[in-house]
């Protein structure tokens, strides 16, 4: 299998090539290119992604240490120069790799829809939404000012937690409030969508009401509402109340007229109090703070991002070169993602990532390579280092 092919090679065959074509064509982005298409761009890009590459010149003297290789990678420039690499980070059209990321999620969504790492038994389509700022330099990115000191992008991100599979995402200014990213998002009937309280508003909360979907959220301190009844509740299993409520503010009760559920928990863990607000009144309540908590999966996907992908040193620095790195980041943890399923690979993607970075130049397939290489865990094995006075 594969056996004469690069590994890089091997890796880009999950690309839908067609579907990319049409990408490009959309958006015009080989309008006029006679050389050093977006394909070629693409691949330079996912090489920087995959092998850990620090800036433009890293990739371009990497590549062209390779030189011999690159037609068989799938580049028809057998030389690529740094200033045609940047010229087109800056000028073709970021949403290109936006549209290959949401083609890429929608593969990597129908493979993991039956995962089973998800450990609440339920049916149904669970989405946890969150943002994470990309701090940018104020004197390399004055497009991006945040504050007086500092610039940056805001990436929106809507997790499936079935698989860990991003969704849906956008890129904005970090001044954009989180909030609006509810109005970008199509809501399905009956999923679950799992936010924080900064997302917390009224009229944008009835809006996913309105449309069939359950929403989960912590309740602000300060909001205002009137009990009609309690349900019981198993005090041992932190629930200190079940509550069916509305709201009694003026301006509440016109964005958000109908009922809510107030669920009070009380987390060990943590030894604190949680307040939550959902418009499902039939899930158990202790399974509403169980929910809650997977919503920590996407603050780990944003970790896990940014320190692994390159999406913290950036290779350009006009606003169209920032929002195709983080694109192709996200392609390449989805292509990880896709691959792990597709291979039936057992290893995690921290280790299959690693393993890629030293070995994109080498001829073995692809499940060979990434199965059988082993991996030392030097927190069960420590090395053994020598005393400075055994030499």
């Amino acid at each position: 299998m594969n056996q004469g092919k690069y590994i890089l090679s091997q890796i880009m065959e999950f690309i839908p090539h067609r579907q990319f074509n049409d990408c490009v064509k959309k958006y015009k982005g080989d309008y006029w290119v006679k050389q050093f298409t977006c394909w070629e761009q693409f691949l330079a890009l996912s090489f920087g992604q995959l092998t850990h590459r620090e800036s433009l010149r890293d990739i371009i003297v990497c590549l062209e240490s390779q030189k011999e290789k690159l037609y068989h990678l799938g580049f028809a420039s057998l030389k690529i120069n740094r200033s045609t690499l940047s010229d087109a980070n800056n000028q073709r059209d970021w949403r290109i790799y936006r549209d290959l990321a949401q083609l890429l999620i929608t593969e990597a969504r129908k493979i993991y829809f039956d995962d089973n790492e998800f450990k609440l038994e339920l049916k149904g389509t669970f989405y946890a939404l969150d943002s994470s700022t990309i701090e940018l330099c104020l004197n390399l990115f004055k497009w991006a000012k945040f504050v007086k000191t500092k610039s940056a992008v805001k990436l929106h991100l809507l997790l499936d937690l079935k698989g860990n599979i991003p969704t849906f995402f956008c890129i904005t200014d970090a001044k954009t409030h989180d909030v609006k990213f509810l109005d970008m998002i199509t809501f399905e009937v009956g999923a679950y969508y799992i936010m924080d309280r900064g997302y917390l508003d009224y009229e944008r909360l009835f809006k996913i009401n309105s449309s069939g979907a359950f929403f989960i959220t912590r309740a602000k301190s300060n909001s205002s509402f009137k009990r009609l009844y309690s349900n019981e509740v198993k005090k041992e299993s932190g629930i200190k109340c079940d509550q069916i409520i509305k709201f009694s503010g003026f301006y509440a009760i016109k964005k958000y007229p109908e009922k809510l559920r107030r669920i009070k928990y009380f987390d060990k863990e943590t030894n604190k109090y949680y307040v939550f607000l959902t418009n499902d009144f039939n899930i158990e309540a202790k399974t509403v703070a169980d929910l809650y908590k997977h919503r920590w999966q996407i603050e780990l996907f944003f970790k896990w991002i940014k320190q692994h992908l390159k999406i913290r040193a950036f290779w350009g620095h006009s606003a169209n070169a920032v929002k195709t790195q983080i694109c192709i980041a996200i392609c390449t943890y989805l292509l990880v993602a896709i691959i792990k399923k597709k291979l039936k690979i057992k290893r995690n993607l921290y280790e299959i990532l690693q393993i890629l970075s030293v070995s994109a130049f080498t001829r073995i397939p692809l499940n060979k390579l990434i199965s059988e290489v082993e991996i030392i865990d030097f927190n069960e094995h420590p090395p053994k280092q020598r005393s400075l006075w055994d030499y």
